[in-house]
């Protein structure tokens, strides 16, 4: 909290006109540095994206942010789904056993619609996004399903961030960004996204 707080602080008042001033003199290696940055930090799980989120939407406001945010974040996270695929399985063996076992058996049980599920996850804070991007092609999720929930999913998610960096210096915690309103409507977009899932068994039931 207090590093979000400095950063902000140091953000709003020293740093925005400044880079706003650099990024309309060189647009092209200001946009290449930041989806440069961006889809580095996502690959290799750096922390600290939701900072490069916010900078996007205070900078490039809401429309050209979130189309930042949004290809970066989903670029990365593809990155990072093939690297895992190389060499993550002993890795997030060993980090999360029970809810790589947990989310196994979830997606064994949800074959038939996983979109569905996995869309669900991306718009919900319900699993990690880190532990996503690298358990996907551990439990033989295929590429075209986990990029279409990734590109899909994130936008509810990327648009309150991007949005809140127009009132950067406002914020005094990452929790400011996802409150119990923010979260609701989150969880209820993820429920529409596996309402078909649902209906499907109650049919199979009846």
């Amino acid at each position: 909290v207090f590093l979000f707080c400095l950063l902000s602080y140091f953000f709003s008042y020293f740093c925005r006109d400044h880079l706003a001033t650099y990024a309309n003199l060189y647009p092209a290696k200001f946009i290449l540095g930041y989806c440069s940055t961006y889809i580095f930090m996502q690959t290799f799980m750096i922390p600290g994206t939701i900072f490069m989120s916010l900078l996007a939407g205070a900078l490039f406001g809401v429309v050209r942010g979130l189309f930042l945010v949004v290809f970066n974040a989903t670029a990365g996270a593809s990155s990072c789904f093939f690297l895992s695929k190389l060499i993550g399985r002993p890795i997030v063996s060993w980090l999360w056993p029970e809810k790589l076992k947990f989310f196994q058996a979830e997606i064994v049980k949800r074959r038939d619609k996983l979109l569905n599920y996995m869309l669900f996850l991306r718009v919900t804070p319900t699993l990690p996004n880190l532990f996503i991007n690298l358990a996907s092609p551990i439990v033989d999720i295929p590429f075209h399903v986990f990029f279409l929930a990734t590109l899909i999913g994130l936008i509810p998610a990327s648009f309150i961030t991007v949005r809140a960096g127009l009132a950067l210096g406002d914020l005094k915690s990452v929790k400011d960004l996802y409150d119990f309103k923010t979260l609701s409507v989150l969880f209820l977009i993820g429920l529409v996204s596996i309402f078909p899932t649902l209906l499907k068994r109650k049919r199979i039931y009846e």
